[in-house]
């Protein structure tokens, strides 16, 4: 609960070139180890603005060079003060849709990473029509260690990551990933483990949606309410030691699937006797089945029967099994003459 209280955990700030910071007020914060900024966005801008550019204008689209260039001059004047005074340094990158091996190589032209800084890929939702899909993301993640030698951190909301671990069948690389976790809660009990992570690398706990000028979980000195904080669960010289991260977290076994699924549902004049009153008003009918498992295990599952309608002692109905961590769903069920 909270670790941003503890005085001997670290801070990181992160910013994107919107954010307003007076550095001398932000440096007087000793707790303060690490700062790192938005690098690239999606696919670069176009400098020439010929042909197509997304249906802008061609007056928009020299607009939105003017700021690129401008951000990149931030990025690299942010970096330059923030090494000179000694913190450590990381550089995000916002992923959308598009070629995920060009926005990669994008992202290295423009943070141009060096061994002992953190490298980010930013995934904000699982929407591919807003988002680069979590496909294109271990594409993303694969080029940057072709490059570098490195793999990114990846920086993501609470229900992506649980996705993302539910299906860490499916993304091998993602699931892998040291988490840089955003979740603006006090607590995170009951989130973790959460498939391949243990715990999170960092914790983005303060932003812009909880923190206002009345209440706020931490204050950053020099800066705005929109500032996004993070805290670590570690000092500073701990945090120093593993700031660049890049190798893939261990993966842990997979569940084995069952093979054999058997399930019987007790016979009872009481059941039969509701089933045959309820087919005649579509209501339903509960009661408990047990579910027998390749490795022998019995466990017990309720069953709900939905009458149907007419006379007779045949019922048809539907039951939902979650006998482990995997759901089964056996569907219809008939049962006849209970």
């Amino acid at each position: 609960m909270e670790p941003w209280k503890k005085p001997e955990n670290a801070i990181v700030i992160d910013a994107y070139e919107l954010n307003e910071i007076d550095w001398s007020q932000m440096l007087s914060d000793k707790r303060i180890a690490g700062f790192i900024s938005k690098a690239s966005d999606g696919l670069p801008e176009s400098y020439s603005c010929r042909g197509d550019h997304n249906g802008d204008t061609f007056a928009h689209c020299k607009t939105m060079w003017r700021k690129y260039a401008v951000s990149r001059e931030l990025y690299e004047t942010r970096r330059l003060l923030a090494r000179a005074k000694g913190l450590l340094w990381g550089a995000y990158h916002l992923a959308r849709p598009g070629n995920p091996v060009d926005q990669a190589n994008h992202f290295l032209d423009y943070a141009n990473p060096q061994d002992d800084e953190m490298m980010v890929l930013d995934i904000e939702g699982i929407d591919p029509e807003n988002y680069m899909s979590l496909e294109d993301a271990q594409v993303f993640a694969g080029h940057i260690r072709t490059r570098t030698g490195r793999y990114p951190v990846l920086y993501t909301n609470h229900a992506t990551a649980r996705h993302i671990a539910a299906n860490r069948d499916k993304y091998r690389i993602l699931s892998r990933l040291p988490l840089w976790y955003a979740r603006y809660k006090p607590g995170i009990t009951g989130s973790f483990p959460m498939g391949n992570w243990d715990n999170y690398a960092l914790w983005q706990f303060s932003a812009a949606v909880n923190c206002s000028k009345r209440r706020c979980p931490y204050r950053v000195k020099g800066a705005e309410n929109d500032i996004d904080v993070n805290v670590a669960s570690m000092t500073k010289t701990q945090l120093k030691a593993v700031w660049a991260f890049g190798s893939l977290l261990p993966e842990k076994p997979f569940e084995p699937v069952d093979d054999i699924l058997t399930a019987s549902i007790p016979v009872t004049g009481t059941l039969t006797a509701t089933a045959q009153a309820a087919a005649s008003t579509g209501a339903s009918v509960q009661t408990t089945g047990a579910i027998t498992l390749a490795s022998g295990t019995i466990a017990s599952f309720p069953v709900s029967v939905s009458a149907s309608v007419g006379a007779g002692l045949a019922v048809a109905g539907a039951a939902t099994v979650t006998p482990t961590r995997r759901m089964v769903e056996i569907t219809p069920l008939n049962y006849q003459d209970f």
